[in-house]
């Protein structure tokens, strides 16, 4: 219990913003080209958040905070030299799923670590707990759910499929909430989460069947699983599914993905609903990455009108406001864009001032709210599988850890952890041993008769939608590993 303790005090809560750094392993010159953004991304020395070593291995502002690494140990490797086409020519109509990709194609995460980006703006979960107005609650959770999906921008990299029986933990301190989840199926490929607010304030949980099919062009993800957030001050529960998500010119030409369908947010205590609209591209591109909905009352009555981009901004305005505006743009009458020098409230997760400006290219209607903008990526995010600062930082495993963990995380994935310290060749051979294992223990199990027992979540039934899903069964954080299962 000690031993936790101190581990938590001063290393788990890097674990949010944290990747898997090794220096052993790392490249002399990115090494040292990290050093000299990190430097860049430095605050200002004279405030009192500046940092310093803490017993020679990690930084520790003065306000206590953990800081989290600003880079990958390697960079990105080239994917010029590959062709997509090759590999999906033979799989047209086919779930992707169950075919095997070379790991070029992915990125350094598993896709748990990709879901546990959804808590990268968990200030707006705060800001719905604070709120007293069911509506502006509502505008906070629609923001949430937006920004959700937000970090997937320029991300053409497939996460790394999750073995059957793979964990992922997260504990932030200095943002109040904790995170596990599991992968509970395999074929279909099934991952349930939960997150619970360290202060008691709300649940965050979900299960989420991602079906992905190839139609020759574009590689589509259709998201299938209830998402569940429930504000307990409020005695509150919202439910949403993700939009679909799209990547376009897997043939030729430069990758691009986007967005599209109807969400809707139920707010099941009050009976009002969000609907919002993720807009497909279109034929000139118009409406790229544009969402538009309204926050109707159980009576249907639209309370107000939401607007935006998932890879920028969300507004919201009253119904009429938004009607007239929109009309008077048919009519040839003036559009404002919103300028980054107008006064504009900034979000709470607002990066360092030296960061660059985010350039909006929303249409501004006078007299809107902004509920979200999205985080700035760093300098080097290109060289980073565009990762966000965010997602940089979720597969860092640090000293210590290992005693901590339990040993179906992700951060001792072998050809995750291989492929971001830049070691392909490994990365890949230790991928193929991990399917193999995971074919032979699934074929041993069939001969024996046994079915695979999850350990962390179970079947059972939404207790406000009524759908199937999985649910947390609790005990994670007790740290009782032993009988979990051997999959690396």
């Amino acid at each position: 219990q000690e031993l936790l303790k101190n581990f938590y005090d001063s290393e788990i809560t890097a674990l949010w913003f944290s990747t898997g750094f090794d220096s052993d392993n790392s490249s002399g010159d990115f090494s040292e080209a990290n050093h000299k953004v990190t430097e860049m991304l430095d605050l200002d020395p004279h405030q009192s958040n500046r940092t310093e070593k803490h017993n020679g291995e990690t930084e520790i502002q003065e306000n206590g905070i953990k800081r989290h690494r600003t880079s990958l140990p390697a960079p990105m490797f080239s994917r010029s030299d590959f062709s997509v086409w090759s590999i999906l020519k033979k799989c047209i109509g086919l779930e992707l799923s169950k075919i095997t990709m070379p790991i070029v194609f992915n990125e350094p995460l598993s896709f748990l670590q990709r879901i546990t980006e959804y808590m990268e703006h968990i200030y707006l979960i705060n800001k719905a707990c604070s709120h007293a107005d069911p509506l502006e609650r509502m505008q906070a959770v629609a923001a949430f759910a937006v920004s959700a999906v937000a970090s997937q921008w320029e991300r053409t990299g497939k996460p790394f499929n999750p073995l059957l029986g793979e964990t992922y933990e997260l504990t932030r301190e200095d943002l109040g909430f904790r995170f596990i989840s599991e992968q509970v199926s395999h074929h279909p490929p099934i991952s349930a989460f939960y997150s619970e607010g360290l202060n008691k304030d709300f649940i965050f949980h979900g299960s989420i069947y991602p079906k992905l099919k190839f139609w020759g062009k574009s590689i589509e993800a259709e998201p299938r699983g209830t998402i569940t957030l429930e504000l307990l001050k409020h005695n509150e529960a919202y439910t949403w599914t993700n939009p679909t998500c799209c990547v376009h010119n897997v043939i030729i030409g430069k990758l691009w993905l986007e967005q599209y369908g109807t969400v809707e947010i139920v707010n099941h205590s009050t009976g009002d609903k969000c609907v919002l609209n993720f807009k497909p591209c279109g034929l000139f591109g118009k409406e790229l990455h544009r969402v538009e909905g309204y926050i109707q009352d159980k009576n249907k009555k639209k309370l107000c009108v939401i607007y935006g981009k998932w890879t920028e901004c969300l507004w919201c305005t009253d119904p009429t406001t938004y009607e007239t505006y929109k009309k008077n743009e048919k009519r040839g009458g003036e559009q404002k864009k919103l300028k980054p020098s107008e006064d504009v409230i900034k979000s709470e997760n607002d990066e360092a001032d030296d960061m660059p400006e985010v350039q909006d290219t929303v249409q501004f209607v006078p007299g809107s709210k902004l509920l979200w903008r999205i985080n700035c990526r760093p300098p080097n995010s290109s060289q980073m599988y565009n990762f966000t600062s965010f997602a940089v930082s979720l597969n860092e495993l640090e000293k210590g850890m290992e005693a901590i963990l339990a040993p179906t995380d992700c951060r001792l994935r072998p050809d995750i952890r291989n492929m971001e310290n830049g070691n392909m060749d490994v990365a890949s051979k230790e991928k193929e041993r991990l399917e193999e294992k995971q074919r032979a223990a699934r074929k041993e199990r069939a001969k024996d008769e046994v079915e695979w027992q999850t350990r962390w979540f179970h079947q059972g039934t939404n207790p406000y939608t009524g759908t199937s899903d999985w649910l947390y069964s609790g005990g994670y954080f007790d740290r009782n590993f032993s009988d979990c299962p051997d999959i690396y």
